[in-house]
């Protein structure tokens, strides 16, 4: 399944915010992400009705098996950009931001292709 980038990144936030077993809610994406609360309220509804996320009584939002897959695709892209981008004399600031952009935009060819690179130079 294709998604927009901003779902993506959405996703993404999702996961990060979430890892530890800590619970996300909408304004814990809000202040991440430095977004409005009603264009997040917007994501998230559409993330639910595409069955990416569900959103329990509270309001704690957790990701689904499809949404996490592709969450965690995504951060792995970000994490791997980010560091080969490091490695190669990038600021971490520019590094972490051109990642952001590249782990959308990037072919999945082309990604595979720097990660056994990467890989096959550890």
């Amino acid at each position: 399944m294709k998604i927009q980038e901003s779902a993506e990144n959405y996703l993404e936030t999702i996961l990060v915010l979430g890892q530890g077993g800590n619970s996300v809610r909408s304004i814990d994406i809000v202040n991440e992400l430095k977004y409005s609360k009603p264009s997040v309220s917007v994501a998230m509804k559409n993330l639910r009705e595409s069955k990416l996320v569900e959103i329990d009584s509270i309001g704690h939002i957790t990701l689904t098996a499809e949404g996490r897959k592709i969450a965690e695709s995504i951060y792995e892209r970000h994490v791997l950009l980010s560091n080969w981008l490091i490695q190669l004399g990038v600021d971490k600031e520019t590094a972490v931001n051109d990642a952001c952009g590249m782990e959308h935009s990037i072919s999945e060819k082309s990604y595979l292709a720097i990660k056994k690179h990467i890989e096959g130079h550890r």
